[in-house]
């Protein structure tokens, strides 16, 4: 998808509509705060070191007795308190008090959702273990979902998300696609000036320490997904000390530039379509069969699409090469969402688009009432706010070809996406991740993951001091799976209390 990069989100969100020394010690200590025991306080208030009062005033759900909410002011600017601060929004899942042991903050990637779902449908996602021994504690990170101020750049997504050719025939089609791209960042920078310089990782991670502070805990446990993985990466190289355990589930590779990332995930998406097109070849009952060569299929409805879009529902865009392309990603993420793509393929080579429509909406998040929420541009500011890199139009526009050659179902664009050519330079580019002093770190990567491809959690955990690889053979997005080898394996390690950690090369098959 070359128009535009692909969100790291994990598919469990579907549900919902990282100390010093080399080893890792135990989170029951009952001289660690938070790890008594104990129930939980409604409030929980602690010293930063530096003067500052870190308070979260919670708040129970009054429909259910097990979820709070909360909310946490930390500054916009660390270093310059007069800039402002975000108020960020928290959900938790309470453990019982007869067994708890501490807290787990959990986030689901993006970068640009939010992630207090996690919390509040935290018994449909995480085992009965995990929710025996910790609370599970999510937030939405600075800019995102209901913390606030929230990141705002656009309201009409149809305008900057469907209206252009991805192989533009002329000049005209092709500056189109350039001019859309500016305006989107114009309107960006502008709306989002006072919060713009201080929205990256870097900032999330150090959020993430406020909220451990406020929960009374010296050292803290983390479960992040999909981009949730790079910030937990910067969290542990950033504060090792506060480490009990981390585990990142489908890692994207923290050493790529803007281009080769972009290339890791296209090739990623094209295995996964690959596999896809093969197992409904191979099956006379999936929609788009084609007495077994689905392959050719796909490639021909592309082509017709590209000439001619076709009509979906009414009041909406008529649907294109790149709608479709995206709403295959929507698919990719999941298998549990093949036979939709199967039925939308299906009905488009018939001239109805409403089915992949359908898909595409879920990628960009569109709500029932026709809105959309903020999280795709949240995740363009915050990755662009990450990169040091900034390509020209030129520079980009060169890329095409390789991805193509990447990925020729998935990148068939013949420019530039133009994705961060149009913002200022970041002041404070994402760190190198080392999680030096961090203690051992679970990664989980999938064979068949398309957003965050094997070699991409690899390399993640070649990057840490002592990242420990699990290797998944399954399809879709992320590994983790109550009951299964991949859930069994991240339970033992984040319940040890000895902090003992899996094999680096372990498998679950």
């Amino acid at each position: 998808m070359r128009g535009r990069p692909l969100l790291l989100l994990a598919a469990l969100t579907a549900v919902a509509a990282c100390s010093s020394g080399s080893s890792v010690t135990s989170g029951t200590s009952t001289d660690e705060p938070g790890t008594t025991g104990q129930a939980p306080d409604t409030s929980t208030d602690t010293s930063d070191g530096g003067g500052a009062t870190a308070t979260i005033e919670w708040r129970a759900d009054p429909d259910d007795p097990s979820i709070e909410t909360g909310v946490l002011e930390v500054p916009v600017d660390q270093d310059d308190p007069s800039k402002g601060s975000f108020q960020l929004y928290l959900a938790r899942h309470l453990a019982p008090a007869d067994s708890r042991t501490g807290s787990l903050l959990v986030n689901p990637g993006g970068p640009g959702f939010g992630g207090t779902d996690l919390a509040v449908f935290a018994d449909q996602i995480y085992s009965k273990a995990l929710l025996d021994s910790f609370d599970i504690v999510a937030w939405d990170p600075r800019g995102t979902g209901l913390s606030e101020p929230a990141l705002d750049c656009i309201d009409d997504y149809d305008r900057y998300y469907t209206g252009y050719d991805i192989t533009p025939d002329d000049d005209a089609e092709r500056q189109q696609i350039i001019d859309l791209a500016q305006e989107f960042t114009e309107r960006c920078i502008g709306q989002n000036a006072d919060i713009l310089q201080h929205i990256g990782t870097n900032n999330s991670a150090r959020d993430m320490d406020a909220i451990r502070q406020a929960l009374g805990e010296d050292r803290i446990s983390y479960f992040g997904f999909s981009y949730g993985s790079e910030l937990g990466a910067v969290w542990a190289t950033l504060f090792p000390d506060t480490v009990r355990a981390a585990v990142l589930d489908g890692a994207a590779d923290p050493n790529a530039d803007f281009v080769e990332s972009g290339l890791q995930q296209s090739a990623g998406f094209e295995l996964a379509l690959t596999n896809f097109l093969a197992r409904c070849s191979g099956d006379p009952t999936c929609a788009f069969h084609h007495d077994g060569d689905a392959e050719a299929a796909f490639d021909a409805l592309m082509a017709d699409l590209d000439e001619q879009p076709i009509p979906t529902t009414d009041g909406r865009p008529d649907l294109t090469r790149s709608m479709a392309i995206t709403a295959t990603a929507q698919a990719m993420y999941s298998d549990q969402l093949w036979p939709s793509l199967e039925a939308g393929l299906a009905a488009a080579e018939q001239g109805d688009g409403a089915g992949l429509l359908d898909l595409f909406d879920q990628y960009y998040a569109r709500q029932a009432d026709g809105t959309w929420d903020n999280s795709l541009e949240a995740f363009q500011v915050i990755s662009c706010m990450d990169m040091p890199e900034r390509l020209t139009v030129e520079e980009d526009d060169a890329t095409a070809a390789q991805f193509a050659e990447a990925a020729p179902r998935f990148s068939p664009g013949t420019t530039g996406s133009y994705f961060c050519t149009f913002f200022p330079p970041t002041e404070e580019p994402v760190v190198s991740v080392t999680g030096a002093g961090a203690g051992p770190i679970l990664v989980m990567g999938t064979t068949g993951d398309p957003a965050t491809p094997l070699e991409s959690s690899r390399a993640m955990a070649a990057a840490l001091e002592d990242g420990r690889l699990v290797i998944v053979d399954a399809e879709g997005h992320t590994g983790y799976l109550p009951g299964s080898c991949s859930g069994d394996v991240i339970d033992a390690y984040l319940l040890d209390p000895t902090g003992a950690a899996p094999d680096d090369g372990t498998e679950c098959n």
